[in-house]
């Protein structure tokens, strides 16, 4: 139905706009800090922390100090974070078995964040690129990513995830097939309420370019992502993308990047009207950051609208590095 508007002067639009007030009363959308899932990127060592030169404000911690963090979001009223590992060279290999390790830095990160802030909510990443000598999500044979094979190390990764105690498996590695091979492995190893918050509609893109720095997959990336990753160009699949990963037990959906990618959050929240989550990821984040530091936007305003912007998508949340900063501001 076409919404219909009486002839000026009896419609002047201009008049619920008058006050704070009255712009309050016809707000469509509202943002808080329980809209956001914080990334955060961790590193071995003690009490140490070292900034992401391509990712101003953002910083690669210990253990230790993510556990600090974790309490950080609890007392900002951030419901969930989400852990990245920086994982030393020497701990990547052709066979990615630092990814399974119960001993690997995301897995100590679960346990310090449940052990100081019981509150919060783990989520983690589930894809080998952390640990591939090759940068890739998958396994790589005569220069292909291989599917199947994959997956099977994608299922020993979330089981030791979900013993460490991660209440969110986030698979980004976009395999065919991963969310049922995952979801069947919980339900029979017993974590029945450990939820799949899946990357379903995961671009190739060029905004993530940051992140491979912070996570030091940069350098070690051979080729591309397009064979696994979808195209740009696309929109269509990533509604069967989303239906597939429904059906095969994803509790939640997320479509990343975020911001060039709206229209595909709006599609995703009107089609199947499941939880919908948006990735506003390294790339969105540096260039916001950079423009503020130049002094060619108001970075505080600018960091506001761009999240504003999820949640009229349709979004549930959004993960985002901007979280505390943002929680700060809304109070």
């Amino acid at each position: 139905m076409k919404p219909t508007v009486a002839p000026f002067p009896a419609a002047r639009l201009r008049r619920t706009r008058k006050s704070p007030a009255l712009r309050a009363l016809v707000r469509q959308n509202a943002l808080s800090a329980e809209d956001f899932i914080w990334p955060v990127f961790v590193m071995a060592g003690k009490d140490a922390e070292e900034p992401v030169a391509s990712m101003p404000g953002v910083v690669r911690r210990t253990v230790d100090r993510v556990a600090l963090a974790a309490r950080e979001a609890q007392a900002l009223g951030i419901p969930a974070i989400c852990i990245f590992p920086y994982t030393d060279a020497a701990n990547r290999t052709e066979d990615c078995a630092e990814a399974w390790s119960p001993d690997n830095l995301t897995n100590q990160a679960i346990r310090a964040i449940k052990d100081a802030a019981p509150d919060i909510a783990v989520m983690t990443d589930i894809a080998l690129d952390p640990y591939n000598i090759n940068g890739h999500d998958g396994f790589v044979v005569d220069g292909e990513i291989v599917n199947d094979r994959t997956v099977d190390a994608l299922v020993k990764m979330a089981l030791a995830q979900a013993d460490a105690g991660a209440d969110i498996l986030g698979p980004s590695d976009m395999m065919d097939g991963r969310i049922g091979a995952i979801r069947s492995a919980l339900e029979g190893d017993g974590h029945h309420s450990v939820s799949i918050l899946s990357y379903a509609a995961k671009y190739a893109s060029a905004f993530y370019g940051p992140f491979r720095d912070a996570v030091g997959a940069s350098a070690a990336l051979t080729g591309d992502k397009n064979t696994y990753q979808m195209d740009p160009a696309n929109s269509d699949e990533a509604l069967r993308l989303v239906q597939r990963d429904l059906a095969e037990g994803a509790d939640m959906v997320m479509v990343k990047p975020g911001m060039p990618y709206l229209d595909i959050c709006r599609r995703v929240k009107d089609t199947f009207g499941a939880p919908t989550f948006a990735y506003q990821v390294s790339g969105e984040y540096a260039m916001i950051r950079a423009a503020a530091a130049n002094g060619w936007l108001n970075g505080d305003a600018v960091m506001l609208e761009s999240l504003m912007a999820f949640k009229r998508a349709g979004c549930d949340g959004i993960l985002t590095y901007f979280a505390p900063a943002a929680a700060r501001l809304l109070g």
